[in-house]
């Protein structure tokens, strides 16, 4: 029996021929992950093991993006904390106030993700990595700690479920419609530690902007990780971007699949995830009107300079709705400043709203757009659970940025093709 994508990294990173579906592997590690939230409790860990320092310094990350810059007391001990940590043992790829980015998108964006790498993260979002051709999925901060000290990592290997992308998506669909239509379509659950992998024709139309935010969201189908195939987009993005040697791992036409699904992306709408669970999905013929107090465009699943251009191309000489909050976020420093040189910045004041620095920020209701009792907002960020964004009676509605655009004129949830 053939391998899938995923099985032959694992394979090769535990210097195996073959892997199965089911099998404990240890493997080799290209790079390991933290944050400001995650990382101190991993830091706190290594410090009990019995190391002499980290297994190489130019193989781990840590990315102050959460609560940064800090927020309140704790969060800046927090900081600290890696901080000097990352300064002890000499951590090449340690990024602050001034270097700072959201995490998923800033670690391709400084080439330190390659295709057919084995990635780890103590952050759940992980998976975003997939667009690349690499393995990467999230861990707990023990298991970062772990893989820091070692090098190393243990992994069931995953089944996977084939997704056969057809046809070409209107001008509206962006990769976040895609995924949130796969999620609506099989469940938050339905690819429970499994491998989602994305095939066909359709990719040739998906940017690597919409393959990181496919992949980013694979989680929010239980997801092992997310995976797309080397393709010139790929390549030319690597080209761009990563100066280390790749290796392309591609299918067995033989490989073995949990269950497959054909999606045309030419017959998709743009689709919104209701509160409180991205599977709760509809598109614009099954929603009433729904009046929101706040929109927020960013986060590791849309802060990009493609995400920006769409929310720009909406707002555009026009106004934000009254009583309606409009937060921007550009996801790095490197978007930002594209964002400005484009003119998308002074678009986006002139409508009305406002723009921050790259942070995580509301996404997780941590600052920059915390809700009140019984408010609402359209998100372009990836998840909307109970509380996800403030008050436990808030609610939080998942889109892409031109759904969030739209609905920032309009005060109601709304499709830019309303416009």
């Amino acid at each position: 029996m053939g391998m899938t994508m995923t099985q032959k990294i694992l394979a090769a990173h535990a210097g195996l021929d073959h892997v199965e579906a089911g099998q404990l592997i240890e493997a080799k590690l290209d790079l390991v992950l933290g944050n400001d939230i995650t990382s101190p409790v991993a830091i706190h860990e290594i410090e009990k093991m019995n190391v002499d320092g980290v297994f190489d310094k130019d193989k781990i990350a840590l990315v102050m993006d959460h609560f940064v810059p800090n927020k309140d007391i704790k969060s800046a001990e927090h900081t600290k904390c890696v901080r000097e940590f990352a300064c002890k043992h000499q951590v090449t790829n340690f990024f602050d106030v001034g270097k700072m980015g959201i995490e998923h998108a800033l670690l391709p964006e400084q080439g330190l993700v390659t295709a057919g790498d084995v990635v780890i993260g103590a952050d759940s979002h992980t998976c975003t990595y997939g667009a690349l051709g690499a393995f990467s999925t999230g861990v707990g901060s023990t298991d970062m700690a772990a893989g820091m000290a070692t090098g190393k990592a243990w992994f069931k290997v995953p089944q996977a479920i084939r997704f056969v992308l057809t046809g070409k998506p209107a001008k509206w669909i962006s990769g976040k419609d895609i995924i949130l239509h796969i999620i609506g379509m099989i469940g938050v659950d339905g690819a429970l530690y499994q491998s989602m992998e994305f095939t066909g024709d359709g990719i040739q139309y998906l940017t690597m902007d919409d393959r990181f935010t496919i992949a980013n969201m694979a989680i929010e189908a239980g997801g092992k990780n997310g995976i797309f195939p080397v393709d010139d987009v790929t390549i030319e993005y690597l080209k761009e971007h990563c100066d280390r040697e790749y290796q392309a791992f591609a299918a067995d036409e033989d490989a073995e699949y949990a269950a497959e699904y054909t999606i045309d992306l030419s017959a998709l709408k743009p689709t919104v995830s209701f509160p409180h669970l991205p599977e709760n999905t509809r598109t614009f013929d099954q929603i009433d009107d729904v009046p929101i107090d706040q929109v927020v465009i960013g986060s590791c699943t849309n802060g990009h300079i493609s995400d920006l251009r769409i929310a720009a191309e909406i707002l555009e000489g026009k106004k934000v709705a009254d009583g309606v909050r409009c937060i921007i976020i550009p996801a790095t420093q490197t978007i930002y400043l594209e964002a400005i040189e484009a003119g998308y910045v002074r678009t986006f004041i002139e409508a009305g709203a406002i723009v921050s620095t790259p942070t995580c920020g509301p996404c997780l209701g941590g600052y920059m757009g915390v809700l009140a009792e019984g408010e609402r907002c359209v998100s372009t960020t990836n998840r909307n659970f109970v509380g996800r964004m403030g008050h436990v009676e808030s609610e939080v509605y998942l889109a892409s940025p031109a759904v969030a655009a739209a609905s920032a004129l309009t005060g109601k949830i709304s499709s830019p093709e309303e416009l």
